[in-house]
């Protein structure tokens, strides 16, 4: 969302800041997850067993693969100002994973500004509501609240 700046964020509070374009979870990114994280569970990385066995008819992306893609999102829309000096990951106050995203899925982020608390030095935590969507599913993947700490630029 353009012109966001560290004056005027809070005035989008309890505001949708928009939505992020798509992104495929396909196998490979699913694979490349589980190399990196070290969770090879079957119902990942397993095609043929996934296929056979698993309740969804085939491999799923891990739930902390989609909530990784959510500082992307952040840049992507982009969903903070512009004019920060830094913009940290803060962490979470919630997180739930609502539905599986089958691999070759498409999600997307929908983003809602819930608060924009002042901190000590100019700062401002920014509370971000995120919606992930799967594409033609009506149940989201998760839903996710990031805090933002938003640090002025110094002089």
């Amino acid at each position: 969302m353009s012109g966001l700046s560290m004056q005027t964020i809070a005035e989008k509070v309890g505001q949708e800041l928009g939505t992020t374009g798509w992104v495929a979870l396909d196998q490979s990114r699913i694979q490349a997850f589980a190399d990196c994280t070290g969770d090879q569970q079957w119902i990942h990385t397993d095609v043929a067993r996934a296929k056979a066995e698993s309740p969804f008819g085939g491999p799923v992306a891990h739930g902390m693969l989609t909530l990784s893609l959510l500082p992307m999102w952040l840049f992507d829309l982009p969903a903070a100002p512009a004019d920060a000096g830094a913009i940290l990951n803060y962490g979470f106050d919630k997180i739930r994973f609502l539905a599986p995203v089958k691999s070759g899925a498409r999600v997307r982020a929908r983003i809602k500004l819930i608060a924009a608390t002042p901190k000590e030095k100019g700062r401002l935590l920014l509370t971000q509501e995120y919606t992930v969507e799967i594409e033609n599913e009506s149940k989201p993947a998760l839903i996710a609240e990031l805090l933002v700490l938003l640090v002025p630029k110094t002089a």
